[in-house]
């Protein structure tokens, strides 16, 4: 059985063709991603303030800020592993809609966290629902639109999470001017994770009309008959043909993901720390910093993530009419460039359009994971191949923030020990975050593994989704 090309780019835009029902799909799923994403960076933003808050005085905050990211990321990659599967035994809506409810509790019970360890719990668990969203919601899509649709709805939907991102920085800039009147000085972070969870929520009760694709619905009963494995390792693995897309599609991912997370996603770190040496430099009263720095923090997430809004839908467009395999390409090299460029160069508050950027470049990449990897995979494996490919190589991304945060502290040692014994503190945060640029711009060259996985892929634009 296989599926007809995707021809939207000869036959007017992709939404031409939607009924009622494909909108509502589309919707739920888009949503589902949105608040996800929306979630993760309120924890980005939040991840400093709630460690000054948790940790006991003298703690290494960025160190156990990347403690607490790779715990989040290898819950995430847990998720995706567990819930990719569910997905394709027992419908992508239902396990959908559970893991939403998931993400959403416990982004809101990370706000009552007392410790560091309950706090890391939560992220853990939280990071299991938030894994299963992007493999169920990208099955759904894939299985549930027309084929002409898919490619553009595929592209748009993961364009739509920096909406979740923008939303995000729009809350921390507002807890950033409310903190120290209407909210304690310090404690923005618990309303961030408070206020994200609400909408995710809320999002559930819709998600509870969700119909199974009819597709996926018939592939299911015909498989009950013939015995074929639905959601099954042992078949991903098993065969060959799903088998090496299942690797490479891994590796492709592991470039993107550990980029983004491993680096990408500390810029609200660098952004902090050179804000927060200018406005010493300029005499603001030390009351004033912390929420200077909530306030440019979120604004940098804003401007990164609009980047990210054009650069995915520019990779949407560019992957329908030049292929896949040489946009990756492209993509990967752009994104290499970029991340380094911005690390080594962000200086100042008027270097903020390098964060537009650097989304632009890294973001990108995930609208192709988001239209490609489905194309690797027959139905009863699509969810589970999706999500295998864009989450186990989160288990190697959890090691980015760590490996970010030991490298730093390495560097930043060896750089301090340099000044000798009479160094001002002013030149020790400046070696820190000389440190710091370093670590970040040599973990980017793991950009370059996606460059060498694409080059064994199969082109896919204007194929057939792959069936048994």
């Amino acid at each position: 059985m296989s599926s007809t090309p995707d021809t939207a780019s000869h036959h007017g835009p992709w939404w031409k063709d939607l009924t009622p029902t494909h909108w509502f799909v589309f919707a739920m799923a888009c949503l589902a991603w949105l608040f996800d994403c929306l979630d993760q960076q309120l924890f980005l933003l939040a991840r400093n303030g709630a460690m000054k808050s948790l940790l006991p005085a003298g703690a290494d905050v960025k160190l156990y800020g990347g403690y607490a990211t790779t715990i989040f990321v290898a819950g995430w990659a847990t998720g995706g592993l567990f819930f990719g599967a569910i997905g394709d035994r027992i419908g992508r809506a239902r396990t959908l809609t559970f893991a939403v409810l998931m993400y959403s509790v416990c982004t809101g019970l990370s706000a009552f966290s007392t410790g560091w360890a309950d706090f890391a719990f939560y992220r853990f668990v939280t990071g299991l629902g938030v894994g299963g969203v992007f493999g169920l919601a990208v099955a759904l899509v894939a299985d549930s639109l027309p084929e002409r649709s898919r490619t553009g709805a595929l592209g748009t939907l993961q364009a739509l999470s920096a909406v979740g991102n923008i939303t995000a920085g729009s809350i921390a800039i507002m807890f950033g001017l409310m903190e120290g009147t209407r909210i304690p000085a310090g404690m923005s972070w618990k309303y961030m994770f408070l206020i994200g969870a609400l909408p995710a929520f809320l999002c559930v009760f819709i998600q509870l009309r969700l119909k199974e694709p009819e597709k996926w619905v018939r592939a299911r009963a015909a498989g009950r008959i013939s015995g074929a494995k639905f959601g099954s390792y042992v078949s991903l693995f098993g065969e060959a043909r799903w088998r090496k897309p299942a690797l490479l599609g891994m590796l492709l991912c592991i470039a993107g993901v550990v980029g983004l997370w491993g680096v990408g996603f500390f810029s609200p770190e660098l952004v902090g720390d050179v804000i927060e040496r200018s406005l010493k430099r300029d005499g603001v009263p030390a009351d004033q910093i912390s929420k200077a720095k909530t306030i440019w923090t979120g604004v940098n997430m804003i401007v990164q993530n609009l980047g990210a809004f054009f650069g995915m839908l520019a990779f949407t467009q560019a992957a329908q009419r030049f292929g896949r395999r040489p946009v990756f390409a492209f993509g990967y090299v752009a994104a290499f460039v970029a991340t380094v460029g911005y690390f080594q160069f962000f200086n100042s508050k008027a270097d903020i359009w390098m964060s537009f950027v650097m989304g632009f470049c890294q973001l990108g990449l995930f609208a192709g994971f988001a239209i490609y990897l489905p194309e690797l995979f027959p139905i009863r494996l699509r969810s589970t191949g999706t999500s295998f490919c864009y989450n186990v190589g989160r288990f190697i991304a959890a090691s980015g923030p760590f490996t970010l945060g030991k490298l730093q502290a390495a560097l930043a040692v060896t750089a301090t020990s340099a000044l000798g014994a009479g160094a001002t503190d002013a030149a020790k945060a400046a070696a820190k975050l000389g440190a710091f640029r370093s670590a970040a711009c040599y973990l980017s060259a793991i950009f370059l593994v996606g460059l060498v996985a694409i080059f064994f892929m199969r082109e896919t634009k204007g194929q057939p989704l792959p069936e048994d």
